[in-house]
Order: C-alpha cells, then structure tokens, then sequence
C-alpha cells in the first residue's frame, strides 16, 4: 500500500541506511517512506495565484494543500521558486537561498513546509546544480573580473578556437539548440573567452572540479533541510561532471544521440561521488530525507547507478514514461526497470507525465512512435481512455509513483497556443527541442464556468498561459462528486492503493498468462488486468473488482476487458 507515515510495519531492506528514526512530520517512527510513495510534482506558476496577477505562487499552493491530502499523495515535489529571472521558468537560479518575489517569500515557503507536515504531507524541492542563472553573483563577478578571476573556475570558461578565438573551443551543441558556448566581451570591450551552457545561453554550467562550487552545494542542502524540507528532485543529476578535456564529440545533431550513448558532457561516472556526499549529509538529518535523480540515461541500469545504498533514494524511469500503449512493450520495460533495481535494493519509480513533456492524454491520443512532445491534439476521447488505463497499470505496479498536476482531472496538453504567448526558451531557438512545452504548463482549473476556472481570486482575471474554453467541465470543482470523472477514479485508486497491502512497496509482479494485447499480473492477493487493445477481451474474472478505469462487465466467472481499460481486483 502507500505506506502512511506512521507505517512501520515493513522491515528494512538494509538497516545501515533505513533504520527506524524519528518523523518530523508525525512524531513517530517510519521506515522507508519514498520506496512507495505517491509525490505530486506542483509546477508552482501554474498551480494556484493567491493575488491576482495571473502566476501561481506559493501562498496560493499553501491554500491548496488540503486538497493534495484529499486527493490521497504522500509527498508534493515543488518546481523551482528561488530568485531568478526566469529565461528558463526558474531553472536559472540566481540566489538559491531567496524566493523569487514572483512566487512570495521564504515566509511563505516556510509557512508552506510547516502547513504541509501538520497535513501528513512532505515536501521535495528542486535544486538545480548543473548551471545557474547568468545573473549569480559569481558568474557576474566573474565578467566583470575578466580573465584570470577566481571566478571564472567556478565554470567554463575557455579560449575560443581559430586564429582569433572566433569559433567555440568544441564543438558540444546546447540542448535546446545552437551551439552550447556563448563568448564572452572582456571589461575593456574586446572579444573574450567563451563559457559553456548545455542549455539556455542565460544558464552557464558549473564546473564541479572547482572545491568552492561543491562547497556552496552542501551548504545551499543544509540551508533547506534546516527549513524542514524532506528531500530534493535534482535536475539534469547526470549533467554535472564533464569529460576531461571537454573532447569534441564529432558531429552535428547530437540531441539525437542522447539517451542512446555515453555523452562527454552527461552520465559520466565522476557524478557518483557527488552524490555520496550528498547522502551522508541527507544521512545526519531526521525523518529519512531523500534525493530523486532526475538522471537521463542510455539504460537503465545506468540509471540504477544513481540509487545505490551510498547514494540517491530515487530515479525517474524515463524509459517508462516514453513507451507506447503497447502490452508487449509496458511488459518489457516493467521487467527491466525491477530487474535493473533489485540489484541496488531502490524502488522502482513510475511516471507518465511532467512538465517537459506533452501530457499522457494527448500522447496516447496519437499514433505511437511520436516520442515524448507532440503538437497534434489525436483523438482526445481515446487519449482519456488510455490515459486512464495507464494510470491504474502505474499505481499498481511496485515502487513509486509521480502525478503531475492536472492529470488527475485528464488535463490534455494545449496544442494550439499562439506563437505570441508561448515562453518556453527552446521554442525561441533553431534545431533545438520542439519547443512545446508550454502546452503542458498551462495553470490548472479549480472551478466556474470561465477563466481562469478559480487559478486566481477574480473570475476573468488574467493567467500567464491562456487556458482553454473547454476546460470548465474539467475543474476539480466540476468533477468533484461525479463517480465516473477522472479526478473521482484517482481518489479511489489512491485510497484503494493505501488500503491494499499487496500494492505499493516491492519489487516483484507475478505475470498472468492471457490474450495478446493484455498484461495480466498478481502481486499476492491482487490482480492488476490491462487491455491495451481497440476490441474488448473476454477473461476469467481474477476475484473482487476492487476498480476500474471503465465500466467491466463481469458475467459468472468471466469478466469482459473494455478496449484500453484496466481493471483492479481483490483475490
């Protein structure tokens, strides 16, 4: 089941690093919260606007919390709210000590932590050590020091190539297009060295070889665990540690290389040690305070690499979250994924959606092979249908599971935002990614008939992405009470899933043989049966139907599988 907080009935996988300790947040003892843990990432601009000025903040998110404990998570992972001056959504820190003013105060932030542990609910906050914003106080130090700062170790900063230092000193490509250097204009206006950004020109990257740049990171650790956080989503994990040398890679279009191959610039293997540190630190503090990877992988048992016993708690499965609607291929990667954690001894982690890639209700109502960020609407009614089954498969294979807000009420994406509101940094830059991102970003509707649908205190007051018409019978105010909303079947599954002592926390699925096109499983005394199909499949009825994704038809001992539903049953 999702483990309550106060749950300490399940023994610890390895007693060194799970030892029963103090909870802060219920003042009892717990073992192994995360391993299966429900988290519901909150992307805070689009969450909920406390004061009218059409950006979510955290004020408004702190007025919601009763909700998340309602709907039935266990955690709720924060997106970046830390001073920057969002050229990246706030994925360009400048000060990671400070609230942005956009989103309220450390106050704020504080009063949010403490409302959200007297709920049960623990909060994870983003940290983002890969780069930070062009605006830190070091890096511009360090342009307004010019060459030979001590600053200037703290990145990368190197000489161009060519007769002049006209061309970048390799030939890395930014990830969300162009080259990945940017030259810097020396104090006295003459062409100076360039510095390296694997993403936007506005977020150079770290050099984690510089002592003072990992010192600062454990610092900025302790900062936040002081304020009672339960742990940090790292993002881009495996960014941080590049090749020596910063060797060229060899060619043009390298984005199409990631996630296929070892890149001189991710997943290199000196990251691990970073991450050591950062255990023994989360180690010392009360209530078992955790690290989530955000760590794009070409495996993954590369990915398992981040969550062994000395390091992180958590990975996203990516190779989960990007495969299609297909039996054959959710069989395989399932067995994958536990195969590739059991050897760590880390949960096993699951996630349809987030914040960078197209919501699943829109992905599935696609044609397959589309990839992760699509700009075509599909067939929305059979998006939702999907979107459904997969979010019973998710909940009830073992581990842990992520929500991104708004899948809940099966929010699709916004694909057709003009081109004059979009703000994603990638839809501004050629050859980069497809720019789309937007779509999921869009602030979520609470209730009425008209925007912003309650995201803000004043009916038809403004949001920083226009939402659509449609979306007035997709509120929480709209589905509340309505037993065959999408929204009505995440509350059950997630209380059915806290009931069930079989669902959750594990490693293991028995499979079930059945038709093709279906994934049956038993995990002791619950059976989990899929149809990914277009037609309806007759099978021998496993037990009790406990939930499903649609209407099943259940005839003697037999049940009829709808197309693209899932079922859940009590045996």
């Amino acid at each position: 089941m999702t483990q309550n907080l106060a749950d300490t009935s399940r023994p610890a996988a390895d007693a060194a690093h799970e030892a029963a300790a103090l909870d802060p947040v219920t003042g009892s003892t717990s073992r192994g919260w995360w391993r299966d843990a429900v988290i519901y990432q909150v992307y805070p601009r689009s969450f909920a606007d406390s004061n009218g000025d059409g950006m979510g903040d955290l004020p408004g998110i702190r007025s919601r919390l009763p909700y998340l404990r309602d709907l039935g998570v266990d955690a709720v992972w924060l997106s970046p709210f830390y001073a920057s001056p969002q050229a990246d959504a706030g994925y360009d820190v400048a000060d990671y000590r400070a609230v942005d003013p956009m989103f309220g105060t450390l106050l704020d932030a504080d009063a949010l932590i403490r409302d959200a542990h007297q709920l049960g609910l623990r909060i994870i906050v983003d940290l983002v050590p890969n780069h930070s914003s062009d605006q830190h106080e070091w890096f511009q130090r360090a342009l307004r020091e010019g060459p030979g700062s001590p600053l200037r170790e703290r990145y990368h900063f190197r000489p161009g190539k060519g007769e002049e230092g006209e061309l970048p000193p390799n030939d890395w490509e930014s990830i969300f297009g162009g080259p990945a250097w940017t030259r810097t204009e020396n104090p006295d206006g003459t062409p100076g060295d360039w510095y390296l950004h694997l993403f936007a020109p506005e977020q150079p990257d770290f050099n984690w070889e510089n002592p003072a740049v990992a010192d600062e990171f454990r610092s900025i650790l302790r900062f936040w665990l002081d304020m009672g956080v339960d742990g940090f989503r790292i993002d881009v994990a495996h960014g941080l540690v590049k090749a020596p040398g910063l060797p060229d890679i060899g060619g043009a279009d390298q984005l199409k290389l990631l996630g296929n191959d070892v890149m001189p610039f991710f997943d290199q293997d000196g990251v691990h040690e970073i991450y050591r540190s950062w255990r023994r630190i989360l180690d010392e503090y009360p209530g078992q305070r955790i690290g989530v990877a955000e760590a794009w992988t070409p495996t993954v048992q590369r990915t398992a690499n981040y969550v062994r016993p000395d390091e992180l708690h958590q990975a996203f499965n990516f190779q989960y979250l990007g495969t299609d609607w297909d039996a054959a291929a959710l069989r395989e990667v399932i067995d994958l994924s536990l195969d590739s954690m059991r050897p760590v001894d880390a949960p096993t982690t699951w996630v349809l959606s987030n914040h960078d890639v197209t919501r699943h209700a829109t992905r599935f109502a696609n044609e397959p092979g589309l990839g992760t960020q699509i700009r075509t609407p599909g067939d929305r009614a059979l998006g939702l249908r999907r979107a459904r089954a997969a979010t019973l498969l998710m909940l009830a294979l073992p581990g842990s599971a992520y929500v991104y807000q708004g899948e809940e009420l099966g929010l699709p994406d916004v694909t057709d935002l003009p081109d004059e509101v979009r703000q994603d940094p990638s839809f501004f830059r050629q050859a980069g990614q497809d720019g789309y991102r937007d779509g999921c970003r869009v602030p979520i509707p609470w209730s009425g008939s008209e925007a912003p649908y309650g995201f803000g205190p004043v009916a038809g007051g403004p949001s920083w992405l226009p939402q659509p018409a449609e979306w007035a019978e997709l509120s929480v105010e709209a589905q509340t009470g309505d037993p065959s909303s999408t929204l009505e079947l995440y509350r059950s599954a997630l209380a059915v899933r806290r009931a069930q002592p079989d669902l959750g926390a594990g490693t293991e699925v028995e499979w079930l043989d059945g038709p093709e096109g279906t994934l049956l499983f038993r995990r002791g005394s619950f059976v989990c049966t899929v149809n990914t199909t277009g037609e309806p499949v007759r099978i021998a009825a496993p037990g009790r139907l406990l939930l499903a994704s649609t209407e099943l038809v259940v005839d003697g001992g037999e049940t009829v599988l709808a197309p693209d539903a899932t079922g859940w049953w009590a045996v």
